[in-house]
């Protein structure tokens, strides 16, 4: 099972790129965020055709994020959370999770994911950022009981370490990089979730976001901010994790790449 996760920065703008890429690498699931329109205009029919059943919790010019599940495996809809347990008050469209099988597959849960960015760090954007950290730490908490593979994968709007980044000190400031925002993110991995792309690749210099400003992606100056966390129950079959860094250098690109990783079938 290829499980692969995209800010795609407007799905509007992207939906070329993105029904390219389903087409060329075939992911099974695909966990999509970023999407800047709510549900009615999110372009379900092109998706669809291309073999992919569509969950998509949408907002207005903002937020948004989707999952994609291609046959011929499927998920049940009695299992969506179309929202992050924890603030019944929050409205942004940032959580939608679904319990993923298949014949011969074992089942998956995956969530897409797109957490805060939390700057500027003075106003209330950053504690909102640290607050849906925790919300997650303890719906993880929650879901890891249950014992079925689980799959937490989006735009996390985190620089775990300083190799993540090619100039950690441009951020240091930066709520992404804050001491308390990878404290909150090591927390969250210390309840026994895996950073898939580490476990598969420790390497400086993987990055799945370049700024469209100060030619950043021509200097290869990135950051790594989209991850994919793996419950034990998933870690153990972890095959492979990739960063498909090319799909950058498109015209018209999103500022993140998909990144992906393979699960054997159980």
């Amino acid at each position: 099972m290829r499980i692969t996760t995209w800010n795609v920065n407007s799905i509007k703008q992207r939906v070329g790129h993105l029904l390219a890429f389903l087409d060329e690498a075939k992911p099974d699931v695909v966990c999509l965020q970023e999407l800047k329109c709510q549900e009615e205009a999110f372009p379900r029919a092109e998706i669809e055709a291309a073999g992919y059943a569509v969950e998509a919790v949408g907002q207005k010019a903002y937020n948004g994020v989707a999952l994609l599940v291609r046959a011929p495996l499927t998920y049940d809809p009695a299992t969506v959370l179309r929202a992050l347990p924890g603030d019944a008050e929050d409205e942004q469209a940032r959580y939608v999770e679904a319990l993923v099988s298949g014949d011969g597959v074992a089942p998956v849960r995956v969530a897409s994911i797109y957490l805060p960015n939390g700057n500027p760090v003075a106003s209330p954007k950053y504690p909102y950022k640290l607050a849906f950290l925790e919300r997650l730490r303890l719906h993880a908490i929650a879901r890891m009981r249950e014992e079925t593979a689980l799959v937490l994968a989006g735009d996390y709007n985190v620089i775990p370490e300083p190799e993540d980044a090619a100039e950690p000190t441009a951020w240091a400031d930066d709520a992404l990089y804050l001491p308390t925002t990878r404290a909150a993110f090591r927390a969250l991995l210390a309840e026994g979730l895996t950073d898939a792309v580490r476990a598969c690749d420790p390497r400086p210099g993987l990055y799945s976001f370049w700024d469209y400003q100060a030619a950043a992606w021509s200097r290869n100056f990135g950051i790594r901010i989209d991850h994919l966390l793996l419950s034990p129950q998933a870690a153990d079959r972890l095959v492979s994790a990739a960063v498909q860094k090319h799909l950058r250098g498109l015209e018209k690109p999103s500022d993140h790449v998909p990144v992906t990783v393979e699960l054997a079938a159980g």
